[in-house]
């Protein structure tokens, strides 16, 4: 039924009104987070681990129980309601004009001017790793405009109808899409880093898959794609790290923008991969790995309410029955824990 909805909305998206969208979405939101459906519980479980291991690291200590819990669920209402307003604005970019969608997305962070003077002044191409924060296809719209074009990967969904207006949607925006599940796909990455004025950004921060990389965060281990660490490796090139959170808009945004709030895509230094090529190569598959979700993992502190984490992630809440490849390290951990 919501994937009937998403479809419809896009498909008239000129002539269904943003705000009336908007709306609708913002209450489901509010329904879901009220009676914990729809992937709350889990939402709550991964910020929980988010703020706790924040107020270790700023405060020093552990946080009370009713304090967590009061701040889980204030953390969980925004939360959703962030994740809700990302499909409003993702159904309806069709109607939106590129002064309103610019007006909407501003970067900034220590490595922006860096990464424009590679890939544009320089005629070099980047890759950069992302979780799932804000909006990455306005991300993408933005970076397309402001610094070079960009292509992604896009999961292989089951559901046809909303996979292809989900590519429509990213394709309008400027962004070329490839689909996982393809043979050599990383090669194809590669060979779109080849060539000049490129951007491969990756939603990186979950990868179940045997492929998966576990890496240390937030106190615990979560499994995140390989794709950045191995295109870095591979080709050379420094690696970037994305976070994106919403801000409010000052008069003269929100006027052209058509709604009061707005969002900053911060990029990080570049991660020299070339400082890691004397390691084995796994080991610096996972190295580089380590040091991304390290700089991404400072941003979710940042900013946890914008992260759209509503699945299982971190190693106590996964099925290891399901898993595979597990390396012998993490299974140690697994195994200790379980006493």
């Amino acid at each position: 039924m919501f994937d009937r909805i998403l479809v419809f909305i896009a498909r008239h998206a000129e002539a269904v009104p943003e705000r009336l969208v908007r709306g609708m979405f913002l209450v489901a939101a509010d329904v879901a987070w009220l009676f914990r459906v729809g992937g709350v519980r889990q939402l709550e479980r991964n910020l929980r681990r988010v703020l706790r291991a924040r107020q270790r690291r700023v405060a020093g200590t552990s946080p009370s129980a009713a304090w967590l819990h009061l701040h889980v669920r204030m953390m969980s209402h925004r939360g959703m309601r962030s994740y809700f307003t990302y499909f409003s604005e993702a159904m309806t970019v069709g109607g939106r004009s590129d002064e309103c969608l610019l007006a909407r997305v501003r970067g900034e962070g220590p490595g922006l001017e860096q990464l424009i003077e590679q890939t544009r002044k320089q005629s070099g191409s980047a890759p950069l790793a992302l979780g799932h924060q804000g909006n990455w296809d306005y991300a993408g719209y933005w970076a397309h405009h402001a610094v070079a074009p960009v292509t992604t990967v896009a999961e292989r969904l089951s559901n046809e109808h909303l996979l292809k207006t989900f590519i429509d949607i990213r394709q309008s925006l400027g962004i070329n899409i490839l689909l996982t599940g393809r043979h050599g796909l990383i090669g194809q990455l590669e060979q779109e880093l080849g060539k000049p004025h490129v951007l491969v950004p990756l939603l990186a921060d979950r990868d179940l898959s045997r492929h998966g990389e576990f890496v240390h965060a937030f106190d615990s281990m979560i499994r995140v794609a390989r794709g950045p660490a191995t295109l870095a490796l591979d080709t050379g090139l420094p690696l970037y790290v994305v976070n994106m959170y919403r801000e409010r808009l000052d008069r003269n945004r929100r006027k052209l923008a058509h709604t009061p709030y707005g969002y900053v895509c911060r990029i990080s230094e570049p991660i020299d991969a070339a400082a890691y090529r004397g390691l084995p190569r796994e080991e610096a598959i996972r190295a580089i790995s380590q040091a991304w979700v390290d700089v991404w993992s400072e941003g979710i502190e940042r900013h946890p309410q914008d992260w759209h984490m509503l699945q299982p992630i971190f190693l106590e809440d996964l099925d290891f029955s399901r898993l595979s490849d597990i390396p012998d390290d993490v299974r140690r951990l697994i195994e200790a824990r379980a006493r």
